[in-house]
């Protein structure tokens, strides 16, 4: 009409611009998956040094391993972690979830088969015990995940006695000490929190004031837990090393973490920070992880890493 209002041509323009911006969603969308899926292959090192060591010993450089989530096929992350050994670290310590697929255990032996050349020690995550399940990804945004029915057993027995064979000490509810570079190193590691398993096993005998001699006290954790930090800072540990929040998976540039999939604060979900408890300050460093979930399988600015530690004498 005329001079008028065409109602069938405002349909019709309206549809296009649905039309158009739908087409750009999924454009978008097509854009982040594909950098997603290019960014959970770009591995680095995060480095850290920290001053802890008693007096007259060190450095000691412990090479933190945690969230490797191993897919049989995954040659890049294959020979990414059999490169790590050229760093010759002092220490291994792997903080759990090593697998997500059920034929996961042989391929990621053969993979850190050249890092067990030295000490190190190791705890379980769920995804050692349970192979993960296709679920809902917006449900990773509602908190922490958690099993509504039994998922498929993965091999966890085999790959144990893997590292174990390999010379690596199992922490899971244990403490033990080793000694590294002329220093006692006592560790206390917890079974997986994000199940509930956690148990305390204390420290090794004669490391809380009733032994003079230098050592030093480091808590291995697989989910960083709140009530597990507590813990073990109130206990009198050193250092306390854990993994589990892939560092928040999907992150926003400028902001960070969306969400830490425990009841750690998201800015916590990577890196190295002070943990306070009653008192006391003990230095916690979380892994923002190695892998993925293989069914969300991106990374968006938050790259999948290792971390260096150099522990120094404190000033």
């Amino acid at each position: 009409m005329a001079g008028g209002f065409d109602l069938a041509s405002r349909v019709r323009s309206i549809g296009r611009g649905f039309a158009v911006t739908a087409a750009a969603g999924a454009v978008t969308g097509a854009a982040v998956t594909g950098y997603g899926l290019w960014e959970k292959n770009q591995f680095v090192l995060r480095e850290e040094t920290l001053p802890i060591l008693p007096a007259g010993f060190g450095p000691i450089r412990v090479l933190h391993l945690s969230d490797i989530h191993f897919v049989p096929g995954q040659h890049r992350k294959a020979e990414w972690l059999s490169s790590l050994a050229e760093l010759r670290p002092d220490l291994v310590v792997n903080t759990g979830d090593n697998l997500s697929h059920a034929k996961s255990v042989e391929p990621l032996l053969d993979s850190l088969h050249p890092l067990m050349e030295f000490p190190g020690v190791f705890v379980p995550g769920s995804n050692d015990y349970f192979a993960p399940t296709l679920k809902n990804p917006v449900s990773y945004f509602q908190g922490p995940s958690s099993h509504t029915k039994e998922p498929a057993r993965l091999d966890w027995p085999r790959l144990r006695a893997g590292f174990g064979m390999g010379g690596w000490v199992d922490l899971t509810n244990r403490c033990q000490s080793l000694v590294i570079k002329g220093l006692r190193v006592d560790f206390s590691g917890v079974d997986d929190p994000h199940l509930g398993l956690e148990r305390y096993a204390g420290w090794p005998r004669g490391t809380k004031g009733r032994d003079s001699r230098p050592h030093l006290r480091v808590a291995v954790i697989h989910a960083p837990y709140q009530r597990v930090l507590d813990r073990f800072t109130e206990d009198g540990a050193d250092l306390l090393l854990a993994g589990h929040t892939h560092g928040g998976q999907i992150c926003v540039p400028g902001f960070g973490a969306l969400v830490a999939n425990c009841d750690l604060p998201t800015w916590r979900a990577k890196g190295l920070h002070d943990w306070e408890s009653k008192g006391r300050t003990t230095p916690v460093n979380v892994s923002g992880g190695i892998g993925t979930s293989r069914f969300a399988p991106v990374r968006i600015a938050c790259r999948p890493e290792a971390v260096l530690l150099t522990l120094t004498p404190r000033s």
